[in-house]
């Protein structure tokens, strides 16, 4: 049987490539960039997953270090919610501009209920990273 769509929404905080500039101020805490309620009573229960893509900017503090860069998915409002999707990445040292981290997952067995909420967190070992766009993200909801 195909899947059937359920739900989907977006989140786009930042449309443009430089066109934010938020800094991460505290190392390896994380920093809300998205998030998003979808209401997936409409499920089949134990069949129901949400796939989600998303891509946030950032860029080096002036004086580069080394610096890795953490996006967590989580299924709750806070970064202590159920984790689905989680992905490190070591910034490049010899890029200045801004350096993409984009990524696609899924939530399987995803709970048939409405207000379901997914939350997107980045967080960077390194004082002084920047948050400066885009940022866009996408959450759908399908079920069999």
């Amino acid at each position: 049987m195909p899947a059937r769509f359920v739900d989907s929404k977006t989140s786009q905080n930042a449309s443009y490539a430089n066109s934010i500039s938020i800094p991460i101020t505290v190392i390896n805490a994380p920093q809300l960039v998205a998030q998003q309620t979808l209401d997936l009573s409409g499920g089949t229960t134990n069949l129901t997953r949400v796939e989600f893509t998303g891509v946030v900017a950032l860029q080096l503090p002036l004086l580069p270090v080394a610096t890795t860069a953490t996006v967590t998915v989580v299924r709750g409002s806070t970064p202590s919610g159920v984790t689905v999707f989680s992905a490190a990445q070591n910034l490049e040292l010899s890029l200045l501009g801004p350096q993409l981290i984009s990524f696609a997952g899924s939530d399987f067995n995803a709970p048939n209920i409405s207000g379901v909420v997914y939350t997107v967190f980045v967080q960077t070992s390194a004082l002084g990273t920047i948050r400066v766009g885009p940022e866009s993200f996408n959450f759908t909801a399908v079920s069999d």
